[in-house]
Order: C-alpha cells, then sequence, then structure tokens
C-alpha cells in the first residue's frame, strides 16, 4: 500500500529555544510534537505500531485496531487507521478532554467510555476493557502501548537522532514525562548508545506512581490528578526508568500554570501533560550551579484543552484560580458571572435566541432584563413547553413564555435563604438595590461549597 502524503510529515518537529521564560543558567529548548499532522508526539508510535502488526500478521485488511487511551494515541491510530482503511474502536476515562473525543469521532472512530477512579484489575479499567473488547472481536488487535516494543522503538529509531542532530550534538538532558513510558524508554536507549552523557529526567503528575518509584525503588498508592496522558497508578511493561537521573512530582496548579505562561510568554499553544514537562524542566534548569543545554516536549496542542486548562470559569470551579472573595453571595457566581460576563435576554428577544445563548454558554435558565430592570426568567422548560407542540414559537418574543413570579435577595443575605429558594424550585436574583447581579443556580452553589471543600 503506498504510504499516505500526510502520514510523510510525521516527525522532523521543530526545536524552538525558550526565551521569554526563567530558565536560570541553562538553555531550555522544547521540541514542537504538537506539529505532527495528528497535533502529538504519538502520532510516531502510531505508524510504528500498525506497520508491526500488519508486518507480524496480526493485522489484515479490513481489520479493527482496538486501544485504551487517554485521547492522543486513539487520535494518532485513528488518523493511519483512516489512511489504511482500519476500522478503528477506543476506550477512553471519562476525564478526557471533550474536545479529544469530537476529533475522535470525526475520524470515524468508535469510542467507549469508561470511569477514570478505578485501577488496574477492575473490569471497567480502560486498558483491561479495551484488552476483554479485543478477545472477542474478530480480526481485531489489541494494540497495548502500554506493552507494545514498537512503542519504544519509534522514538529509538525517530525523535532520539532528530534531537540530536537539532542540537548539534550539544547536550545535556531531556525531560520526559510517561504515559505509556515509550518516550522515555525511546530516548533512553538511543542517548546510551550515541550520547551517554545525556542524563534523563522525569517529570510526573503528583498523584502518579512514578516518580515515587524512581526515588524509593517503591510504588506507592496513586492519587487522582487532571492532567491528561502522562502518570500512572503502575510501571508500564514497556517503562524503562532505570535511566533516570531526577524526577520531579508536579502538581496539577503548576503544570497548568506552566502551560499558561508558556503561550502568553512564549506564543506557544501546548497541552496539559506540556505543562508538566516545562514545570519540570524549569525546576531543572534553575537548580543547576552550571551552564546545560536542556530540552523537552510540546508534546500534543493547547487546542485539544480550550475548554478546560485555557478555560478561566472551569480554572476557577477547579480551584486554580483564585477568585477575590466579597465576603457575600457574589462569590457563588464566579462561573458565570466572572469579569462582568452577565449572559442575558430582553423580553422581545425571540424564543430562538434565547436557545441559541443558553445552549453557546451551557446554561438552563437566562434572566430577562427591561434595560437595567430584572423582569423576569426564562428556563430551559419554559422554551420546551412553549415549542413542544409547535416549533413555529420559536419566532415568538421571550415575554410569552417568561416567568415573572420573581425572588430577589441582597448579595449579603445568608445562604440558608439561597438554599430555601431553591428548594421551593425557584432562582434566586441578587439584587444591590435596583442593579442586577446575576442568578445563582444549584450548580453554582455546587461549586462554591466544592470550592469550600478544597480549601
Amino acid at each position: 500500500m503506498t504510504l499516505s502524503p500526510l502520514l510523510q510529515l510525521i516527525g522532523n518537529t521543530p526545536l524552538v529555544p525558550i526565551t521569554r521564560i526563567d530558565t536560570g543558567r541553562c538553555e531550555l529548548f522544547v521540541k514542537l510534537e504538537n506539529q505532527n499532522p495528528g497535533g502529538s508526539i504519538k502520532d510516531r508510535i502510531a505508524v510504528s505500531m500498525i506497520d508491526a502488526a500488519e508486518r507480524e500478521g496480526r493485522l489484515k485488511p479490513g481489520g479493527t485496531i482496538i486501544e485504551a487511551t487517554a485521547g492522543n494515541t486513539g487520535l494518532a491510530l485513528a488518523l493511519v487507521g483512516l489512511a489504511k482503511g482500519y476500522r478503528t474502536l477506543f476506550v477512553i476515562p471519562d476525564k478526557m478532554s471533550q474536545e479529544k473525543i469530537f476529533h475522535l469521532r470525526a475520524l470515524g472512530a468508535e469510542i467507549v467510555m469508561t470511569r477514570s477512579d478505578v485501577g488496574k484489575g477492575h473490569p471497567e479499567y480502560y486498558q483491561d476493557m479495551a484488552e476483554a473488547i479485543a478477545a472477542k472481536t474478530p480480526n481485531s488487535v489489541y494494540m497495548n502501548q502500554f506493552g507494545n516494543p514498537a512503542n519504544p522503538l519509534a522514538h529509538e529509531r525517530t525523535t532520539g537522532p532528530e534531537i540530536l542532530e537539532q542540537m548539534h550534538g550539544r547536550l545535556d538532558a531531556v525531560v520526559c514525562g510517561v504515559g505509556s513510558g515509550g518516550t522515555l524508554t525511546g530516548l533512553t536507549r538511543y542517548f546510551r548508545a550515541h550520547a551517554p552523557k545525556v542524563k534523563m529526567v522525569l517529570a510526573d503528575p503528583q498523584g502518579s506512581v512514578l516518580a515515587e518509584f524512581v526515588q524509593t525503588g517503591k510504588i506507592g498508592t496513586a492519587g487522582s490528578w487532571l492532567v491528561e496522558g502522562i502518570g500512572e497508578d503502575f510501571v508500564p511493561p514497556i517503562a524503562d526508568l532505570s535511566g533516570v537521573a531526577e524526577a520531579y512530582s508536579v502538581p496539577d496548579a503548576e503544570s497548568f500554570a506552566a502551560a499558561r505562561d508558556l503561550l502568553r510568554k512564549e506564543g506557544i499553544l501546548a497541552g496539559s501533560s506540556s505543562g508538566t514537562l516545562l514545570a519540570a524542566a524549569l525546576r531543572y534548569c534553575r537548580s543547576r550551579s552550571e551552564p546545560e543545554r536542556v530540552v523537552t516536549f510540546v508534546c500534543d496542542t493547547g487546542a485539544k484543552y480550550l475548554s478546560k486548562m485555557y478555560n478561566d470559569f472551569w480554572m476557577r470551579d477547579q480551584g486554580f484560580i483564585e477568585s477575590r472573595s466579597a465576603g457575600d453571595l457574589t462569590d457563588l457566581m464566579t462561573r458565570r458571572y466572572a469579569e462582568g460576563t452577565v449572559i442575558t435576554v430582553r423580553p422581545d428577544d425571540t424564543l430562538l435566541a434565547a436557545f441559541g445563548r443558553c445552549k453557546m454558554y451551557d446554561v438552563s435558565q437566562l434572566p430577562v432584563l427591561d434595560g437595567e430592570r430584572v423582569v423576569g426568567i426564562v428556563d430551559e422548560e419554559d422554551l420546551l413547553h412553549a415549542v413542544i407542540k409547535d416549533p413555529e414559537r420559536f419566532g415568538d418574543p421571550v415575554s410569552s413564555v417568561m416567568s415573572t413570579v420573581l425572588v430577589t435577595i441582597e448579595p449579603d443575605a445568608p445562604l440558608a435563604r439561597v438554599t430555601e429558594i431553591l428548594d421551593k424550585g425557584l432562582v434566586p436574583i441578587v439584587m444591590r438595590g435596583e442593579q442586577f447581579v446575576g442568578l445563582i443556580t444549584r450548580m453554582d452553589l455546587l461549586n462554591y461549597l466544592r470550592r469550600r471543600l478544597k480549601h
């Protein structure tokens, strides 16, 4: 089969210096793996694993590729599978970003969502589930990136040589993470053979067991983390950690802040795991007493995380961006009313306009303002009742369906008053005198209580 011209673009990604972030005495470079056709470093291993499966006769024409993935390996396998005419099916933990899921579906992949809160050995653990599905699917192959020797081979043959050539042989350390372990293992093998003085540095999300394993030789109890694609609750079979010189455990907050800083200062839109790598690389660089030349990776594009770590509302909900407390009920409304963003409709707006705003801003109810005066509330139930028998009513004005039963409270009202109003099926409307401030929904209250629990 002739190789798709698109697949020929995989690899040979640019290497660029970091110039506007403090790197101490060191020079830090990032290899832009987000420039691969599928948008991530996983494109390299997808070609390698599929080629190996074809050579070994495990993957035949018309076959199905099955994999457990945090998203990027799935995207890469879907892209290569599409070019080669294979069906693809992926088992994905439910903490993955919607952008990745939409991308996979757009490529024609089938998706099975499973729990992200269970460990290896549980039937709903994503790797165990993928293997079970493959066992009962005719003419299929479970790629198993975690145990597939073609995974690290891709980095030993391509990524390592590219880095050494781009650095003109002057390289002291490489910082990378471990999801399956392919990148670290492949680079360890390559540099041992061709540049044995290069140190391998592990960047690991806090909650993963890998950094602790490197430091102590023991596998602890895994916690949870929000960074996607790296960190594990076990040591993957293909992961060779023996060459790791230093290991850093990086909290989610530091990872997300580093990625956002990379965008603001360097203009590089990187994914969440890249934030972990950058944070660890900066720790390493700033700790050196002598200058070194260090390389790390932009593993994938940040376009896959616009709804998460690049979304200030999401960051506030997770407690990664602190909002200044007013000490009153306005603290409950950071999710939708931060920075003055109040989503409203007018009485003469159409029901279609109200529906569009609910959908765009992911809200279920809207205040109706006539000038600066609140005259009603319209919610998704009002809209549904109006149009279910006559869709032409989408053209009717909001005033024809809005509720005018309004319960207003001042910002300094007690929290108990909010729950009392919500328990009656009503919506608390926060007013400062005659000025509309916002609504408080059940989701606002839940987010507020979760933030308090975290603190």
